[in-house]
């Protein structure tokens, strides 16, 4: 006689919901090197594409589930900015590495709760998230650190 587990649908459900909230992802940290991005690709087992623009350069990975993030990187070979766009919401403490205290601190100091856009804009951090299941978009950035001429609109 065989022995099967069975999950019910409710369980199903949950796992399903646990693996949205706290998805496995790894991405260059907001401050971080250019060395990383290799990595970050490989963890994401997605592709990359340069592309070379005037004060620097943007590193495109995709993910096979159609996650796309893009990497600024300075002229230094600093990342100092992030943006992503895809079904799965990347994980913002990987990231922002050392930049996501302030993130985390900064919403938790909100006086009201906001079902919505998660939006961070401090003189030494800007990060704007939101989205839905299968739907997230936003970016995050470093003032100081935008190399010259860079506007805040080509950050997508």
């Amino acid at each position: 006689m065989h022995n099967a587990v069975r999950c019910s649908t409710p369980v199903w459900m949950a796992l399903a919901i646990a693996s949205c909230l706290f998805p496995i992802s790894a991405w260059a940290a907001l401050g971080g090197d250019v060395v990383s991005v290799q990595n970050d690709a490989v963890r994401m087992k997605g592709s990359i594409r340069s592309t070379i623009s005037e004060g620097y350069t943007v590193h495109e990975i995709t993910d096979p589930s159609g996650t796309v993030v893009k990497e600024f990187i300075s002229p230094q070979g600093k990342v100092f900015a992030v943006a992503w766009r895809g079904p799965i919401r990347p994980n913002l403490q990987e990231l922002l590495g050392t930049h996501f205290d302030e993130f985390d601190q900064a919403m938790k100091a909100r006086t009201y709760r906001v079902r919505g856009p998660a939006v961070v804009e401090t003189p030494t951090l800007v990060v704007q998230s939101a989205g839905h299941m299968r739907g997230f978009v936003g970016r995050a950035y470093l003032p100081d650190s935008l190399p010259q001429g860079v506007t805040v609109n080509s950050l997508k």
